[in-house]
């Protein structure tokens, strides 16, 4: 059955308002017609089982016939602090992180950052896309929402949004040798993650030694130096694996 994502304010009492560019799609592509059943989600962990009662030019009109949490989120939430690296990378990361499972992606402008903040624009540009890409991943992987990818912040602004939310926060570090992800984990109780990766150059030990202090938990990823785009969903994929989100 086709799921679609709306804004909780096209959601009436009794029917449902499709006035975007799913319109479109489900005329054109899947050629959806009257008393066809679709799943249209809330954006905030609702499904409603609904059926087409009306085709218009510009809006489609479903009668809610049953609504129910939706069963595949996880009963963990991780922010992701991912220092901005190059193009597709990017893009790639966002799409994938959204399939494993991520609640929110906070793009981090880091000290190695070859990526630029130089055109607030342009930058906002990207953050549009790049939300896009979330909502397109999280139809394509039945997500019951859809994460956001927040504005650029900085590496200490990242640091006081993670303590601001309470968040048991890891910071994967090449140097550090006594202590790894699973065992950091199977330590913890909290439900509420945060993740910090660094750029293609890495964090600046000045960086990590900030996060330390800050209550960030170093951790070792193994012997292997993985790329900024590689450590951000294996680490994402252990915290997964770890609190028993991939049973």
């Amino acid at each position: 059955m086709p799921k679609f994502f709306v804004k909780a304010s096209n959601i009436l009492e009794n029917e449902i308002i499709i006035d975007d560019e799913n319109v479109n799609h489900m005329k054109n592509v899947l050629r959806l017609q009257m008393g066809d059943e679709i799943i249209i989600n809330d954006r905030q962990g609702h499904d409603y089982k609904c059926i087409i009662n009306a085709i218009e030019s510009s809006k489609i009109r479903a009668c809610i016939s049953s609504v129910a949490d939706s069963s595949s989120e996880p009963s963990i939430e991780v922010t992701l602090f991912q220092s901005l690296i190059k193009g597709e990378k990017m893009e790639w990361v966002i799409q994938k992180a959204v399939e494993i499972g991520v609640t929110r992606i906070v793009p981090l402008c880091t000290s190695r950052c070859v990526v630029k903040i130089e055109n607030p624009k342009k930058m906002a540009s990207k953050v549009e896309r790049w939300n896009k890409i979330a909502e397109s991943a999280a139809k394509q992987s039945g997500r019951g929402m859809v994460p956001e990818v927040t504005s650029p912040m900085d590496f200490n602004e990242g640091l006081e949004f993670a303590t601001e939310k309470g968040l048991f926060a890891v910071i994967p570090y090449e140097k550090e040798h006594e202590q790894g992800i699973r065992q950091i984990l199977k330590n913890t109780s909290s439900h509420n993650f945060g993740l910090f990766i660094g750029p293609e150059g890495g964090f600046t030990e000045e960086e990590v030694q900030e996060a330390i202090r800050r209550k960030v938990h170093s951790v070792s990823l193994g012997s292997r130096i993985l790329r900024s785009e590689t450590a951000s969903l294996v680490t994402l994929t252990n915290i997964m694996y770890e609190m028993g989100e991939m049973d």
